[in-house]
């Protein structure tokens, strides 16, 4: 017993010995240290290149072509950063490569969602249904494309507010562009009263649009008839502005003249009304407990 107490205890001792302890966790701190040194040196390589190339792909393409190979080439320098700093660190990336690729399934599964984002990015740039600084609606977000990443397209709203938008939410999802286009149309409704003259209401709205330089003279601003309601007239006076980019700023000004000038001119601008009548059989009951 005795026997089998002494060699447990020096066993023991052979695995924790202090001076060996000591020396393996001096060799993992270097270790360390180096892979730490070795990812610094590739993201600040990745920040000199990017200083140097960002301004020339920026004037040599767009910023959305410069975007996406910013991307790529930030993804490649940190990846070789990574498999560098491990190599440094004495660990095999081959074999760690290889047994990635048996849990490639796994691993696939589970950030199967991230990697349809990732997806999703590539074909954004490559489809282009929009570009950076444009102004799109993605079911009812409105607002300019600040970026467009491999993983999420950030839009900055009318408000201030960022939204990080996912790649495949938007490739499910209508995109309506604002920019694509160098002109855009604004259709303000207004509805007058059916006694009104539509030959002066239409003289009224024509000439608040012709005041204004920001809209155009070709195609010629109009003013249609939209709906025949049985209290009022639903018009539509339609103009195309010269600056795209100023319709959310335009529509709201011109919603307000519209108002002023009508007003102003004495015009009736009825809403839908809704006609209450009571109910017989209710008149009937009250008629017959009285009689009662």
């Amino acid at each position: 017993m005795e026997n089998l107490k002494e060699g447990l205890i020096s066993r023991l001792k052979e695995y924790f010995d202090v001076e060996k302890l000591g020396l393996l966790l001096g060799e993992l701190l270097i270790d360390i240290v180096i892979a730490v040194i070795v990812m610094a040196f590739f993201y600040l390589l990745w920040l000199i290149l990017n200083h140097f190339i960002k301004g020339w792909l920026i004037r040599r393409f767009n910023k959305t072509s410069a975007a996406f190979v910013e991307t790529i080439v930030k993804f490649v320098l940190l990846s070789l950063g990574l498999i560098s700093a491990l190599s440094s660190a004495g660990i095999k990336t081959t074999a760690l490569l290889g047994s990635l690729g048996v849990a490639g399934l796994t691993i696939g599964f589970a950030l199967r969602d991230t990697m349809s984002n990732i997806i999703s990015g590539f074909l954004i740039f490559m489809d282009r249904p929009f570009t950076i600084d444009d102004l799109v609606e993605i079911e009812g977000r409105y607002g300019r494309v600040d970026r467009i990443s491999l993983r999420t397209t950030r839009i900055i709203t009318n408000d201030g507010k960022m939204l990080a938008v996912p790649n495949a939410e938007i490739m499910n999802k209508t995109v309506t562009s604002y920019t694509n286009f160098p002109h855009l149309r604004l259709d303000i409704p207004v509805t007058v009263a059916v006694t009104e003259n539509l030959d002066s209401v239409r003289s009224i709205l024509i000439s608040l649009v012709n005041e204004d330089d920001d809209y155009m003279i070709d195609p010629l601003p109009s003013v249609v008839v939209d709906q025949l309601n049985d209290y009022n007239v639903t018009i539509e006076l339609r103009v195309w502005l010269k600056n795209e980019r100023e319709h959310v700023t335009k529509r709201f000004e011109l919603r307000e003249k519209v108002f002023k000038a009508l007003t102003s001119a004495g015009i009736d601008m009825p809403f839908e009304t809704i006609q209450l009548a009571p109910h017989r059989v209710a008149v009937e009951m009250m008629s017959d407990r009285d009689t009662k």
